[in-house]
């Protein structure tokens, strides 16, 4: 058999039906590629029936099925130790890859031998266009052009103070958003959501810190590849779309506390307790001025945000997804 260039890297949790659109289009994938490939998928301790559906998917090679649930950090550095080829792409059961994404993500890094990482472009479904006054159709403003899709933002600065000041003073968009434009360009992180990875550097830096149980762990790991001499890439030729649509008053609390649970530890690890400290009081702020703004608009949720300030503000209060998934291991092995 020829020696594997790349290997798909997929973990899943409960969302067969997700997982198996995004098999779909990996197999479609790999018939239009001349180099050889793996695909590997890790199910995170589902019950509803994904493992078994994934093995008898015809683009799958291998599937690590576990008993009880585990963070994304820990499942996807479990995934790039066994991976055979050059490069690994990490992909969430809900990321879809459109044609040729793959191809463009390995020939960034090809041609850029300093690259660790390459992320693509990722779009969201949008709910259908409604008629207007006049009989016109609305659609979201801005995005990527294709019907039905507008594109989510998924490369970023490293969060710093600065960052965190940027947010307060709604600059988000303008300074830390970095996934902009339709050309290649160098960024600081991309969201592993559809992420190339280099093996050679991901073995180099010892993987992701499953520390991180899920949200910040890309973050850190760009940030420990950026310190070991390696770059990451935006690469918007490569597309990706991301089913998954969490909005601010949908997200559970259980992610919310991770959320701001991770990122406190990332300043922490990476910067002074001081900084860490700015950050959580910048954040809260902006969450805060959200906050007071639901209180006006329709459609949105006061309480979320004050869930996300009080949150942000203490970080180690509260049950996150590490104590849900903990919950939920108990649940089923009882």
């Amino acid at each position: 058999m020829a020696d594997i260039e790349l290997s798909y890297c997929v973990v899943n949790t409960s969302q067969r039906d997700l997982l198996l659109r995004g098999l779909d289009a990996l197999a479609r994938e790999r018939e239009a590629l001349r180099f050889a490939t793996e695909v590997l998928v890790l199910d995170n301790g589902s019950r509803d029936g994904s493992a078994e559906a994934a093995r008898e998917h015809p683009a799958v090679d291998e599937v690590i099925a576990l008993g009880e649930r585990r963070g994304k950090a820990s499942n996807d550095s479990e995934l790039l130790r066994r991976a055979r080829g050059r490069y690994a792409l990490l992909l969430n059961e809900d990321s879809e890859l459109q044609p040729g994404a793959t191809l463009a993500l390995r020939d960034a890094l090809e041609r850029h031998l300093d690259a660790a990482c390459a992320g693509a472009k990722l779009l969201r479904p949008v709910a259908p266009a409604v008629p207007a006054p006049g009989g016109a159709s609305e659609r979201p403003a801005g995005g990527d052009r294709r019907a039905g899709f507008v594109e989510q933002a998924c490369a970023w600065r490293f969060p710093t103070p600065l960052t965190a000041l940027a947010g307060a003073l709604f600059l988000h968009r303008l300074y830390t958003v970095q996934s902009k434009g339709e050309d290649m360009r160098e960024v600081d992180w991309c969201q592993s959501s559809a992420l190339l990875v280099r093996s050679e550097a991901a073995a180099q830096v010892s993987y992701l810190d499953p520390d991180f149980f899920v949200y910040s762990d890309e973050v850190d790991f760009a940030r420990r590849l950026r310190d070991a001499g390696w770059r990451s890439l935006y690469v918007p030729s490569a597309v990706a779309v991301h089913h998954e649509q969490l909005s601010t008053d949908t997200v559970p609390e259980p992610r919310i506390v991770e959320m701001a649970r991770n990122r406190d530890l990332y300043m922490r690890k990476h910067h002074s307790l001081p900084s860490a400290l700015a950050v959580r009081v910048l954040t809260a702020w902006s969450y805060a001025l959200r906050g007071f703004a639901a209180l006006l608009l329709p459609g949105h949720s006061p309480r979320r945000y004050r869930r996300h300030v009080t949150a942000t503000l203490f970080p180690s209060r509260g049950e996150g997804l590490r104590e849900a998934a903990e919950h939920y291991n108990r649940s089923v092995s009882s």
